[in-house]
């Protein structure tokens, strides 16, 4: 699922583990703001055209509830806000039974290319 509202994207554990062998906190932050990213990415293009519009990362604050150590991690970022310079978005992170693995919150700021 991909639109401006709601982005899913899933991510292996293996390969993006710490030394305890479980998921490393950075991949799980990698992923919330790449979920949020690809989500507001979408509604910049809406915002100022295709060719035109694109989002930056300005703001994230995640927290880790549990740990996984196997299978795939799922990220879905639901918007809070969709504005013409700025976008909010909460991505939950669980594993593939449906556990709540990380809880964030991400901003991006909606941008134009000059022409």
């Amino acid at each position: 699922e991909h639109s401006p509202e709601k982005t899913v994207i899933l991510m292996p554990v293996e390969g993006n583990t710490q030394s305890a062998g479980i998921l490393h906190g950075g991949a799980s932050a990698a992923l919330a703001e790449t979920a949020a990213s690809f989500a507001s990415q979408i509604h910049a293009r809406n915002v100022h055209g295709a060719d035109r519009g694109f989002a930056v990362g300005t703001e994230l604050t995640i927290s880790h509830i549990s740990s996984v150590s196997t299978g795939r991690v799922i990220a879905t970022a639901t918007a809070i806000h969709l504005g013409g310079s700025s976008t909010v978005h909460l991505v939950e992170i669980k594993n593939e039974a449906g556990k709540l693995i990380s809880s964030a919150r991400v901003t991006n700021r909606i941008m134009a290319r000059r022409a």
